[in-house]
């Protein structure tokens, strides 16, 4: 168990936690501070600058002092690194060390569905392209079948591709025999397709990926703790030349890309994603009862994972609500209901890692924290 330290007084030194070290290529401020400060915080649309700012209380948003103080021993009981929850672009609970940067794991994927909507839309990359006329192959060759699966395929998690990965962390495991199952009549979570898509990607735009998410993402919405340099792959051509393009992100700049999708890909009138993609990229792929138990309660759409539990079906706090994912306790969910983000991070060398069922025990509480839930 961590020790706690009591974090109320976060709210009186803004919430930026650890500010970002002035060397090696930090991505600084987006150049926007925000409008004045409201009475009702909630009164209109804001994003952060340099850093994010608190909410003037939780009250005036419409949430219990007294409740968050209970998510917040929650989060002390279970192995949380890092928490922020984002209300009306400001901050309504912090946690731990925001600025601490760490691997996101396969949120990677997510965001990788956000870098290629501008570049699907100006059609340098097309959907219905097979990998056959893309030219992917991999270590022992894919059969003709395989290769009919198509970058859409691919964004679903859905290829019918079974080849090993160059990493773990999936459930290529469960993976049915090669040449079973025909492109896109099967979902499984499997890092062959996201790291295939990250190869496309790059073989597309003629840009490295990690180039593209400093200039097209971090720099534009103002990420403090972003480094191209930290960034980098995972390479094991012996078993697959399509590396997993791991990323390294702070907690409060994973909440920068949740609110960027909170506000449909757009920042401060800028639009970086567009909004007609992020409607694509959370419309279900498949539904709960089709990822094979893989993820309990959950939908897949395009790289994004869809809140499909009955509770949140009827009409619940998380009705419409997404998230990304990564091993070990890594999210980006986005609560469009509750114009709401929360950004969570463990870090494997400090923590045992909180699992799915305990991650939404966070945002249960969250959610009923709320003064109208009383």
């Amino acid at each position: 168990m961590i020790s706690w330290q009591p974090l109320l007084v976060v709210f009186l030194v803004g919430c930026a936690g650890a500010r970002g070290r002035a060397s090696d290529g930090v991505i600084g401020s987006s150049g926007y501070r925000g409008p004045e400060r409201r009475s009702d915080d909630s009164a209109a649309v804001v994003f952060p600058g340099d850093h994010w700012e608190p909410v003037s209380s939780p009250e005036a948003v419409g949430y219990s002092t007294p409740k968050l103080e209970m998510v917040r021993a929650f989060l002390q009981d279970i192995d949380t690194t890092a928490a922020m929850t984002i209300v009306h672009g400001r901050v309504l609970l912090l946690y731990g060390d925001a600025g601490r940067v760490s691997v996101v794991a396969g949120g990677r994927k997510s965001i990788l569905g956000m870098l290629l909507g501008a570049h699907v839309a100006r059609g340098e990359v097309v959907e219905t392209s097979s990998l056959a006329q893309l030219g992917i192959d991999d270590v022992g060759g894919l059969t003709p079948e395989e290769k009919q699966a198509t970058v859409g395929d691919l964004l679903a998690s859905r290829s019918g591709v079974y080849h090993p990965a160059a990493n773990t962390g999936d459930d290529l495991k469960h993976a049915p025999e090669r040449n079973s199952k025909a492109p896109g009549s099967w979902f499984l979570y499997s890092n062959w397709d996201f790291n295939a898509l990250g190869t496309i990607f790059e073989q597309q735009i003629h840009e490295n990926i990690y180039d593209a998410l400093a200039s097209e993402l971090a720099q534009p919405i103002g990420m403090e703790d972003f480094r191209r340099s930290e960034q980098h792959e995972e390479r094991n051509d012996a078993v697959s030349i399509h590396p997993a393009y791991h990323m390294y992100l702070s907690t409060r700049d994973m909440a920068r890309l949740g609110y960027l999708m909170l506000r449909r890909g757009s920042w401060n009138g800028r639009e970086l994603i567009p909004g007609r993609w992020v409607s694509e990229m959370v419309t279900p792929t498949s539904g709960a009862d089709d990822v094979h138990g893989y993820m309990k309660g959950m939908g897949f759409g395009k790289l994004w994972w869809l809140f499909d539990d009955p509770r949140s079906r009827a009409g619940g706090a998380l009705q419409g609500a997404y998230t990304a994912t990564g091993e070990h306790g890594q999210y980006i969910t986005v609560i469009p209901k509750l114009d709401m983000v929360v950004a969570y991070k463990v870090i494997r060398i400090d923590k045992e890692g909180v699992n799915v069922s305990s991650y939404r025990r966070v945002l249960d509480l969250i959610a009923a924290s709320r003064l109208s839930a009383d």
